[in-house]
């Protein structure tokens, strides 16, 4: 498959900026369009930074003839200031930006979401989540990938305490003995965006028939990692 156009939102994010750098060195990959609030890290020819501190505007921005769309947008309740400002990032503009992806046909959507997400959960962060996966597999994508990692390993520019310590343990888990002190819990940013993109691929070439297709934790090892030098 070659000259596929994608869009990204969360390109400076953890997982998205793995998925910006997947993306801009994919041979099959000819145009790649990065929301974002400040330029995406990567320089690349073939990347086309939508970028605006008005997060309300990136709807309109949305290109025409772009195939997939990645969400790996998300904030924490600590840096939006309340759990009504983080709903306005992680459900409010994740639909929105997925409804002009539909809007402007794209074919295959892709979500980061979490491990775990619940639409009936008592707890609000779980919860949203939940209810996002809802309201973007009703919009009728012809494919709908959603991965729900567990503990996202990585080096984040905001500390998140405790998260940060609890990372460190899994990466030193990681490093002593990986299949089973860390992968069934914790997965690292790049396996995550390996499989997000494995995933996307597969469904643009034919070979996934599904119109959801929800990837657990070891769905993501296996295509970010195990079976990603196949793809």
């Amino acid at each position: 498959m070659a000259d596929l156009t994608c869009t990204l939102a969360g390109s400076t994010g953890l997982v998205g900026a793995n998925i910006l750098s997947v993306l801009s060195s994919h041979p099959g990959v000819s145009h790649l369009y990065a929301f974002a609030r400040k330029d995406p890290p990567i320089n690349a020819a073939k990347v086309h930074p939508l970028v605006s501190s008005d997060s309300s505007t990136w709807a309109s921005l949305y290109p025409n003839a772009s195939s997939i769309f990645f969400s790996a947008l998300g904030t924490t309740r600590g840096a939006a200031g309340s759990v009504e400002n983080q709903r306005k990032i992680d459900y409010d503009l994740n639909l929105e930006l997925a409804k002009a992806a539909k809007e402007k046909g794209a074919t295959t959507y892709v979500l980061i979401s979490s491990g775990g997400a619940n639409h009936t959960s008592f707890l609000a962060y779980p919860k949203m989540k939940g209810e996002l996966e809802e309201a973007v597999k009703a919009l009728g994508f012809e494919h709908t990938v959603i991965l729900r990692p567990g503990l996202i390993v990585g080096t984040r520019e905001d500390s998140r305490p405790p998260e940060f310590a609890i990372r460190k343990i899994a990466a030193w888990a990681g490093k002593i003995s990986e299949p089973w002190l860390k992968d069934f819990w914790a997965q690292d940013a790049d396996i995550i965006a390996k499989a997000a993109v494995s995933a996307a691929l597969q469904c643009v070439e034919g070979k996934v028939q599904r119109n959801v297709w929800l990837l657990s934790q070891g769905d993501i090892v296996r295509l970010g990692k195990t079976e990603w030098n196949r793809t």
